[in-house]
């Protein structure tokens, strides 16, 4: 299934992209989308962490939710569908809220951070530094439009994003570092009538991917 692939990526390349070990904490709007852009690359060493179930209010911007999928775990699902893909990948599956009090011990080449709990990726980012993990964390995407605007980049370098402020607060309080890679809008969020953040697919589609491009080009580097 790779034939295209390994067109364009060499084969010591894919061999790394095969035994590189990945965990992918939230499989939403964003996750969804990194879970599935790295099946498709040939990762096949991922855990996925959500204990959340698909809804109807999800099927405007969770590629992995469809009316086949609703009321269904989110990562259950995703196992499914990255299956149908490609058999061979060995996607491990923990269904919790992930928290610092039952945080795992394993240890894994790439965290791909796409919660939306602020105190959790705080505690990825300390496994992370403890383990000599690389990390990626996506920050807000709700309440925005333009997928052109998602990039890159590192905590330290934001702006015009709330998550982010808060971030460096706790990270400063800890005396950790600030450059963190980070995926994020440069976009300015829009103001609702209430505090209910609204969403569209592809604003957190597009941070999907940048997540998962995060982890190939760090392989290519």
């Amino acid at each position: 299934m790779f034939d295209r692939t390994l067109k364009i990526i060499e084969p010591e390349l894919f061999l790394k992209i095969q035994k590189a070990k990945i965990l992918l904490v939230g499989v939403g709007g964003v996750g969804g989308v990194a879970f599935e852009s790295l099946i498709r690359l040939g990762f096949t060493n991922i855990t996925l962490i959500d204990d959340d179930t698909f809804e109807k209010s999800n099927l405007n911007r969770q590629i992995l939710c469809t009316k086949e999928t609703l009321n269904q775990p989110k990562i259950e699902c995703a196992k499914r569908r990255g299956e149908s893909i490609n058999p061979e990948a060995h996607i491990t599956l923990k269904k919790c809220f992930l928290s610092s009090e039952n945080m795992m011990t394993d240890k894994y080449d790439y965290i791909l951070d796409a919660c939306d709990t602020l105190t959790t990726k705080i505690s990825l980012i300390k496994k992370a530094l403890k383990d000599n993990s690389k990390i990626i964390s996506c920050l807000g995407t709700g309440n925005r439009l333009n997928p052109n605007l998602v990039e890159i980049t590192t905590l330290n370098k934001t702006y015009n994003d709330p998550l982010a402020k808060k971030m460096r607060k706790l990270l400063k309080e800890e005396n950790m570092p600030l450059n963190i890679p980070v995926v994020w809008s440069k976009e300015l969020p829009i103001k609702t009538k209430d505090r209910t953040l609204g969403s569209i697919f592809l604003v957190p589609a597009s941070a999907g991917l940048n997540l998962a491009y995060f982890v190939l080009e760090d392989l290519m580097n």
